[in-house]
């Protein structure tokens, strides 16, 4: 006979086998009646990643629809995490790397590496660049202290990366691969480039061996390109990779953080229009591993930016510039040129002096940089000088516009100007001289009086009107420039004095302009007083419809000053070019031109030398172009004349009507 307690423990046991089989029944229920849908759905192609593909971005063009800038094809290597093993199979990860590299070097191919240590005598160090090392210590990358060595970072790096198997060699050169997975954020959504422009060899290579580069691709992308490197650099600027806070700012706009950016110039100021639309791809991983890619949405490319300068001008104003800055010295001679359409503000040619090859900035930065003769700096843009007797014409206006003096008016210049206790000098004894004779002559003690008349403050009101000591409005990056007077000398720390204002009259004391101020100056006396912000972009074409997108003419000021004013000026300013030091230039040139010379001294290394302007337009009853010219060095102004002289030849011989490559609509087609 069974217990009583026996038949309550076969009793319990059976209500928990009962339980149970009733705990999966409705599992089971659930599974395949209830959610039936949701589980199928889930044990089948459940990952799906979205990547970008790189949208080429817009060519850039001359006024004439000639190509400056475009795109050549290159096939890179990626690095495809929905392929390559995961982080936790360090082994396998370094020794596809060291295949990799080993075909890279067997190949003559240049891989990335932005990982700033290096072997110099036998030792691990830093390289040079100390904003990469900095990044590389940070929390970003390997989280070490700041003052952490070259070693320090060198151990984290292999036990990081898991390489202490390899030779010290070897280890940087993988450890620069697995540092760029670190610094991209490696991951499905988020393949990296390895390598850029390989060869044919090495895509074969990887294509026929998937076993010894798993995970590694080949890409189709594009890179800037450039029929004339050469020509224009300081407009067109170059691209560069994003950096990290700039993808935090644009990660929203569709930006990667491996994703390339203009850096400076017309590429910079125009990325928004020259950066294409990143196509789709889709790649789905399904329940087995099996990996599927589609193209879910096809890239569009940039828009194509139509630019002001015409190719031809820009190629003669590099040219003669070149040829003048050499001809005062080989190895000092620097300067810059600007030409402008008077009417419109826009920028027909601008070139700076020691200039350097684009392609250079990519390949060869650092000596770039450290070119003591900075090529790489834009003269016309970022160079202030002080413009000397170029400033006359502005005085001319203001005293004559003010009522202190007539077209009659005379002074005496003896060579001196005594002004309380303070002496000032003329070039020359010219005599009793009026305002047209006085620019002509470029006579210091004429504007000296007109100065005392008029005040610093005057002087300034119409100096600002022309635009001097401001920006001019083009696209790229540009100085302000500096008008003499008490509030800048008060931010260098001085006292402005008395003695400055009859100084600042002829274009010297504390006055700074940039050759862009100076063209546009020149541009608004020739059109009788309208001051346009000048810009290098003409227009836009929208590479999907072929729309074109003109810049509008903006005009800054319309200067209250009258025609009969701007006559006088203008009457002084042709007498320079016929009877003035530039006469023999310009006196039996085809075209009439109106013209203002400029010295100004200046000291470098305690030697003082002259660097020499000239503002010129032309023709000179019917102006349509503006040249300004700034040479360091040079001695005077004149010296400068066969820069403009060969502008305007072209210009009227065969430039002005020649007709366009192909219209702007045309240019996408």
């Amino acid at each position: 006979m069974k217990s009583r307690h026996s038949s309550i423990r076969s009793a319990i046991a059976l209500l928990l086998v009962a339980a149970v089989i009733l705990g999966f029944g409705y599992i089971l229920f659930d599974i395949q009646i209830v959610n039936h849908d949701y589980y199928v759905a889930k044990n089948s192609a459940v990952r799906t990643y979205k990547i970008p593909i790189e949208a080429a971005r817009g060519d850039i063009v001359d006024r004439n629809g000639n190509i400056l800038v475009t795109n050549k094809q290159d096939s890179s290597i990626i690095l495809d995490a929905a392929y390559f093993p995961p982080r936790s199979e360090n082994e396998k990860r370094n020794r596809i790397l060291y295949n990799l590299v080993k075909l890279f070097e067997k190949n003559g191919e240049e891989y990335i590496n932005n990982l700033p240590l290096t072997i110099k005598n036998g030792k691990v160090d830093f390289t040079d660049d100390e904003e990469a090392v900095a990044v590389m210590k940070g929390p970003g990358a390997f989280n070490v202290q700041k003052y952490a060595t070259a070693q320090n970072c060198f151990d984290v790096m292999k036990e990081l990366y898991g390489l202490d198997g390899y030779s010290a060699g070897d280890a940087l050169k993988i450890g620069a691969l697995r540092y760029e997975l670190t610094l991209n954020m490696f991951s499905i959504e988020n393949p990296v480039t390895i390598a850029k422009s390989v060869s044919s060899e090495t895509v074969a290579a990887i294509k026929e061996d998937s076993e010894s580069y798993l995970g590694a691709n080949v890409r189709a992308t594009s890179s800037r390109d450039y029929p004339d490197p050469t020509l224009a650099p300081h407009i067109l600027g170059t691209v560069r990779k994003i950096n990290a806070s700039e993808y935090e700012k644009l990660k929203d706009e569709g930006y990667g953080i491996s994703d390339t950016i203009g850096g400076n110039g017309i590429e910079a100021a125009m990325e928004d229009e020259l950066r294409g639309t990143p196509g789709e791809l889709t790649i789905t991983i399904d329940s087995d591993g099996n990996v599927s890619e589609e193209v879910t949405k096809n890239p569009v490319k940039g828009n194509t930016v139509v630019l002001t300068i015409s190719k031809e001008m820009q190629s003669i104003a590099q040219k003669e510039l070149k040829k003048t800055c050499d001809n005062i010295s080989l190895y000092r001679g620097a300067g810059a040129v600007v030409v402008e359409d008077v009417h419109n503000g826009e920028v027909l040619a601008a070139a700076s002096y020691p200039t350097y090859n684009i392609l250079d900035y990519y390949d060869n930065y650092s000596k770039l940089a450290k070119n003591s003769r900075q090529p790489m700096w834009s003269r016309f843009a970022q160079g202030q000088y002080e413009p000397g007797s170029t400033f006359k014409p502005a005085m001319a206006c203001a005293a004559l516009e003010e009522g202190v003096i007539t077209e009659n008016t005379t002074f005496v210049c003896r060579e001196k100007f005594q002004y309380y206790d303070q002496p000032f000098k003329c070039l020359a004894y010219h005599g009793t001289e009026n305002v047209k004779q006085a620019l002509r002559d470029s006579c210091n003690i004429f504007f000296y009086n007109c100065a005392d008349k008029l005040g610093i403050a005057k002087m300034n009101e119409y100096a600002s009107m022309f635009g001097l000591g401001e920006k001019t409005g083009v696209e790229i990056s540009e100085a302000s420039g500096v008008l003499a007077g008490p509030e800048s000398a008060q931010r260098l720390g001085r006292v402005w004095q008395m003695g400055d204002t009859i100084q600042s009259a002829i274009g010297q004391s504390l006055n700074l302009f940039t050759p862009l101020q100076l063209a546009n100056y020149c541009a608004t006396i020739a059109n009788g007083g309208t001051r346009y912000e000048l810009h290098f972009v003409k227009s836009i074409v929208n590479s999907s419809t072929g729309s074109v997108d003109e810049t509008n003419i903006s005009v800054a000021e319309e200067l209250p000053i009258s025609n009969g004013t701007f006559a006088i000026v203008k009457q002084g300013m042709r007498m320079v070019a016929t009877q003035g030091p530039p006469a023999p230039v310009f006196r039996n040139f085809e075209i009439k031109v109106a013209c203002k010379t400029g010295t100004s001294q200046v000291k470098r290394n305690g030697v003082k030398d002259n660097n020499g302007f000239l503002i010129t337009y032309a023709p000179y009853e019917n102006p349509e172009i503006s040249v300004a010219s700034a040479i360091e060095l040079a001695g005077s102004g004149t010296s400068t004349a066969s820069i403009t002289a060969a502008i305007l030849d072209y210009y009227y011989k065969s430039g002005k009507d020649m007709p366009s490559a192909q219209s702007p609509g045309a240019i996408i087609q």
